[in-house]
């Protein structure tokens, strides 16, 4: 780790009054959760289905080949003894202190309100919340998963979970909450994602604050337009200068 750069990130946190984080499936990584779209996703998904992960996590497909689908969501995206790892902790920690006003996700596994975070705005939406398409009955996700192939509600209908699946469009709402929040922010973290997944990585555009700061693994189109980049962990950097 970098510990120059360590420390100018933790002299910009405690300078910045609104920060917002925005983040993809790198936090979730490292609470033992894989992306579905790594080379071992996209190898297990077509081994075992054949058929890709887009495909199968499609409302064309969710419609058509209902019980395919949850055979494979169960099984891949629903992690239910992953805990929050140091960057969740991290930035339950800055919204305490007042300086965070809002975290981004891109990920639907419920972690950063597990962590204590309270403003969180789930592009993709979240697998805890799931409904009846029929009678708009509110489930857990305990709910569905105690229901062998696919999960039907009390009324006959069948239940989805409040994930935006493939095809579909996100929230209004979720996302003027977001827009709102990153125009607010006079800094911006960006962690654990690569920006490439539209619309959710065009958010970034709407900031207009001092600092923009990118915590990635890997390099991004955004690196040149940076204050700061780290290449590293996510938890490993926000949780070395937070906690």
């Amino acid at each position: 780790m970098d510990n120059n750069k360590i420390e100018e990130l933790k002299q910009i946190i405690n300078e910045s009054k609104n920060i917002v984080f925005f983040g993809g499936a790198g936090v979730s990584t490292e609470s033992g959760i894989p992306d579905f779209r790594s080379e071992t996703g996209l190898y297990n998904a077509q081994k075992e289905f054949g058929r890709s992960p887009e495909e199968m996590l499609s409302n064309t497909f969710f419609t058509n080949c209902t019980d395919t689908f949850y055979r494979y969501y169960k099984k891949n995206l629903i992690y239910k003894d992953a805990k929050p790892n140091k960057a969740h902790m991290a930035l339950a920690k800055l919204e305490e202190q007042g300086k965070l006003i809002g975290v981004v996700t891109q990920n639907i596994d419920g972690l950063h309100q597990l962590a204590g975070n309270k403003k969180v705005y789930e592009l993709h939406g979240s697998v805890l919340r799931n409904y009846c398409m029929r009678c708009h009955e509110s489930y857990s996700l305990d709910d569905v998963l105690e229901q062998d192939g696919i999960p039907k509600c009390s009324c006959g209908g069948t239940i989805k979970p409040d994930v935006v699946l493939y095809e579909e469009m996100l929230d209004d709402n979720v996302v003027n909450g977001a827009i709102n929040a990153i125009r607010q922010a006079d800094t911006m973290i960006v962690g654990g994602t690569s920006l490439v997944v539209y619309p959710a990585a065009g958010l970034i555009r709407y900031f207009k604050g001092k600092n923009l700061i990118l915590i990635n693994k890997s390099k991004t189109q955004y690196d040149s337009q940076a204050s700061l980049v780290i290449n590293d962990s996510i938890g490993e950097v926000l949780g070395a200068c937070v906690l």
